[in-house]
């Protein structure tokens, strides 16, 4: 566990003066320098307007994140930088890396990808921040806190608290309204980023080890682990008992050992992930790739979700709601194949046009 890696300071020292580095700072002019750039190349390769459909709404975000959102993370120490938020950072790479070597095989260009990979992070966490403030609404909204407080820790993403299925939502419209504004097929853009979701949410799980979340009830296996005083599963076993809390001297004790959920789900996602590419080029339909993803990875949430213990049984039954959000993702995954068994294969698509060329 390593929830904090470093922090970055607030501003520049130079010499007798200082600059500040977040808000309408440093970073913000390197991003406009940046930006204006990108467009200007993007235009000169294709046009103006592409170039503003593509580049002007994820630039919008990124700037709005360095004048807002960052300076609300100053702690006064300077901004944490997470090992939480990094793994994020870094998933959303490693995911549009892929995307873009896929995409180039099908035709889709790497901006496009870029784009969509932008938006769809952008919205996909936001759902999932939204579903997780939803669940552990105490945490945000409980009696010592003002209204302030509360914003700032529902913004404070970096620090922790996300739940994967509440992205799907936010994200699927997002990906939606891409491939309707780009005339992309949205089952072909869903086959292609497919494993590179699947590559982002194995380093995302790295995260949730880094900051304790996510965690699983108690193990005598080799591989069992124990995490510090402070952390999330630390608190849930002072509160049941299992362990006491400080001394008198100040002196904690470690967690009981207990099951890495979290490497669990990352290294089950990531065997997914090669699944979804050795698949891809057997597919007989676009979407299948897609397909596959959410019939497999719900069965294997609700087997991860018997070994974790962070989330209580919801609705009146035994499951929580992960493992009740899977099942409702299951049954869309079946109308999904049915529909999808309606379509033409890639092979009639290919000898239908094959025929049309020779006729012409």
């Amino acid at each position: 566990m390593l929830t904090t890696l470093f922090y970055i300071p607030s501003e520049i020292s130079l010499g007798s003066f200082s600059l500040p580095l977040f808000g309408w700072g440093v970073l913000f002019f390197v991003l406009l320098v940046l930006g204006t750039a990108a467009v200007v190349l993007t235009g000169r390769q294709k046009s103006y307007r592409e170039a503003l459909e593509s580049l002007l709404i994820p630039l919008v975000i990124s700037g709005s994140v360095i004048v807002w959102g960052l300076p609300a993370l100053d702690d006064g120490q300077g901004i944490p930088v997470r090992g939480y938020g990094t793994m994020l950072v870094a998933a959303a790479a490693a995911g549009t890396w892929l995307s873009i070597i896929r995409g180039r095989k099908i035709g889709i260009d790497a901006d496009t990808i870029v784009a969509l990979g932008l938006e769809v992070f952008i919205a996909g966490i936001a759902g999932a921040r939204i579903f997780f403030v939803l669940e552990y609404h105490e945490q945000f909204f409980s009696a010592d806190k003002n209204v302030l407080q509360s914003i700032l820790a529902i913004i404070n993403i970096p620090a922790g608290g996300l739940v994967v299925f509440g992205a799907l939502p936010t994200a699927s419209i997002a990906a939606w309204m891409f491939s309707k504004r780009r005339k992309i097929s949205i089952t072909q853009l869903a086959d292609c980023v497919a494993p590179g979701l699947l590559v982002g949410l194995s380093l995302g799980r790295i995260g949730c080890f880094l900051n304790g979340c996510c965690y699983g009830g108690l193990c005598e296996l080799p591989w069992a682990m124990e995490f510090p005083a402070g952390s999330p599963p630390w608190f849930d076993q002072v509160s049941r008992g299992l362990i006491s809390g400080p001394s008198m001297d100040g002196s904690t004790v470690r967690t009981l050992p207990i099951h890495p959920t979290q490497l669990y789900a990352s290294l089950d996602a990531a065997l997914l992930a090669l699944l979804t590419i050795a698949f891809t080029p057997f597919a007989r339909r676009d979407g299948e790739v897609f397909a596959v993803v959410i019939t497999l990875h719900p069965i294997s949430r609700i087997l991860l979700e018997e070994i974790r213990i962070d989330e209580p049984p919801a609705l009146g039954t035994p499951l929580s709601i992960s493992q009740l959000m899977s099942v409702g993702i299951l049954a869309l995954a079946m109308v999904f194949w049915w529909w999808l068994s309606r379509q033409p294969q890639q092979e009639s698509r290919q000898s239908t046009l094959q025929a049309t060329t020779q006729e012409r």
